[in-house]
């Protein structure tokens, strides 16, 4: 291709435009935003809160930017293995699973790694501009309208071979397209009503050697306020804790400081230490996540050329399961995979849409189910639901207790297997004979 346009350039679009430069002549990357030195843009207030890098979201951010993993060690991150990785349930510590690596760094320090990396290539480029719309010709998409930042005059018009939408859960795509003619794609919907509070705290060697430490509530009852708070906590860049706490409905936590502190305190033990021993770092920032959604483009009959969707445009699932930013870089792959089959920009991406949907899919289906457990999410219930939550608590209980059975479990919730893993016989097998010997 000779030009491709990438119209949003946080982590799904800097992803994106790493896979583009590969094959197109010229990539740019559309974005309003003005990144500060801290690596954050006023546009994405989620930014702010810890993202989790699951394992394979791990993977790919190498295999896309070789030797990165050392760059960001290098200026401050930490990777957590084995023993530095813990995961808690109810309260109880998890059985450990060898050669777990999870890397502990706040989201725009991050980010700020991959947009060096993107800029300093030598076919890509990013303009500070908002795209306003797209440029249509016999089906396809030939090229978009830009403005200055917060101007609702339309300036450029940039042509383009190929686009693709990284402009986050609030993409006005689908409106662009509907005042060209097109459909707006199908979309799945579940109402979750999250809330959930990130705070900063200095941090010195009062856990030792832990990286991540991760705390939920058990699956076997609704969730309850008294047990052990849900939240995660990661040592990040700078000689920082990051603490992370979440809640459904009226329980969602607010910004008061000494509020955070009381709920940090009926978290784990490693939250509650950091909160008895540590100084808090600035304010308490939240967030509300109402629901999970996904956008279905398969089951359209038409759709543009030319065009693609990635990240939160595509998918947004509930972000305490940390698959955010592994969806992202899971769509990006998928995108590099269907241009190696050499398709038309002039035909509609079907096969990018079957691969993406069906990473999307396991997400979702994990997502969901666990959400559905809550006491305040109504549905949709899928068909056997309530046979698929019986077998999924024992499956998690089972977890808690052994390492090869954890193992498998983190390796699906983690993206590395797919959630069919969880129904092989030999996995039930042994789940049933842990749960027998106690």
């Amino acid at each position: 291709m000779k030009r491709a346009i990438v119209m949003g350039g946080s982590y799904a679009g800097l992803f994106a435009a790493r896979v583009l430069s590969e094959h197109a002549e010229d990539v740019v990357v559309v974005e309003p935003d003005v990144i500060g030195d801290d690596g954050l843009g006023r546009r994405t207030p989620q930014r702010h809160q810890l993202h989790a890098l699951l394992s394979m979201g791990h993977t790919q951010l190498e295999r896309w930017f070789p030797g990165i993993t050392g760059e960001l060690v290098k200026g401050g991150a930490l990777l957590g293995e084995g023993d530095d990785v813990q995961f808690y349930l109810d309260g109880r510590l998890k059985a450990p699973v060898p050669g777990a690596r999870m890397l502990g760094a706040t989201r725009p320090f991050l980010e700020s790694h991959l947009r060096r990396r993107v800029a300093a290539l030598e076919n890509v480029r990013f303009s500070q501009a908002q795209a306003t719309g797209l440029v249509l010709r016999e089906g396809r998409v030939v090229g978009v309208t830009t403005a200055a930042p917060d101007s609702e005059t339309t300036g450029e018009t940039v042509g383009a071979d190929f686009v693709v939408d990284a402009m986050g859960r609030n993409s006005p795509l689908e409106q662009w397209l509907v005042r060209h003619g097109w459909d707006k794609a199908p979309a799945d919907h579940m109402r979750i009503d999250l809330g959930y509070a990130t705070a900063l705290f200095h941090r010195g060697d009062e856990l030792g050697s832990t990286v991540i430490a991760h705390s939920s509530p058990g699956p076997a009852s609704d969730y309850q306020p008294a047990l052990t708070e849900p939240g995660a906590l990661a040592a990040v860049e700078g000689e920082r804790w990051s603490v992370v706490l979440a809640g459904y409905a009226d329980h969602r936590p607010g910004p008061d400081r000494e509020e955070f502190l009381r709920r940090m305190r009926r978290c784990v033990a490693p939250i509650r230490t950091v909160a008895d021993g540590s100084e808090m770092i600035g304010d308490v920032k939240t967030y509300r996540f109402v629901e999970s959604r996904r956008r279905v483009h398969s089951r359209l009959n038409r759709f543009p050329g030319g065009l693609v969707v990635v990240g939160d445009a595509l998918a947004s699932v509930n972000p305490v399961y940390g698959q955010g930013l592994t969806l992202s870089a899971l769509a990006a792959n998928a995108l590099g995979a269907y241009l190696r089959s050499n398709p038309s920009p002039r035909d509609p991406a079907w096969g990018y849409f079957r691969l993406a949907e069906a990473i999307v899919d396991g997400a979702w289906q994990l997502s969901t189910a666990a959400d559905l457990a809550q006491p305040h999410v109504t549905g949709p219930y899928p068909r056997g639901y309530r046979v698929q939550k019986w077998v999924a608590d024992r499956l998690t209980e089972a977890s808690v207790r052994d390492s090869a059975v954890n193992a498998q479990y983190m390796g699906v919730v983690n993206m590395e297997l797919p959630p069919k893993a969880l129904t092989d016989p030999r996995f039930l097998a042994r789940a049933a004979r842990v749960l027998l010997s106690s």
